[in-house]
């Protein structure tokens, strides 16, 4: 790291701390061609992910908004916040593990119904109508129907 004083390209660390809830590391450092002390910090870099929406638009991946649709679908259900949270953070993580810039809203999708129905298959139904936007009755009964014969 070069040097903000003497601009000399060579320093020693002395400590290191982390910072911004572990985001962030902070670095005393010592010149060792001037002896001063001066502070860094380093950060991961982070590319965000681009959603590709049905309409072919682009947002940015938001994991807040897969919590809202998950919360709706769990209305009134035994499916506890922290059973929600956990939902969130695998997909989230699935996500970020594709090591995809952009991810179809589909995929996110999927993931968010495979994990519901790991947890409450009402909550999945739900979700899934909403997703899927069941035109009629008998698509949504398909859908049950699937679920009975992989449950056997």
């Amino acid at each position: 790291m070069r040097c903000i004083y003497c601009r000399y390209e060579d320093s020693k660390v002395i400590d290191s701390r982390s910072a911004d809830e572990g985001r962030t590391i902070r670095r005393r450092r010592e010149c060792f061609s001037c002896g001063k002390r001066f502070t860094t910090y380093e950060t991961i870099e982070d590319t965000p992910i681009l959603v590709i929406k049905t309409n072919g638009t682009r947002q940015t991946f938001e994991p807040m908004k897969i919590k809202a649709g998950i919360i709706k679908s769990c209305e009134k259900r035994p499916v506890s916040m922290t059973v929600i949270d956990e939902i969130v953070s695998a997909v989230t993580k699935q996500v970020y593990n594709s090591m995809e810039q952009e991810v179809s809203s589909k995929y996110i999708g999927e993931l968010v119904m495979n994990e519901l129905k790991k947890h409450d298959e009402v909550a999945y139904v739900r979700y899934a109508s909403v997703y899927r936007s069941f035109k009629d009755i008998s698509s949504f009964l398909e859908e049950l129907q699937n679920m009975m014969k992989n449950k056997k």
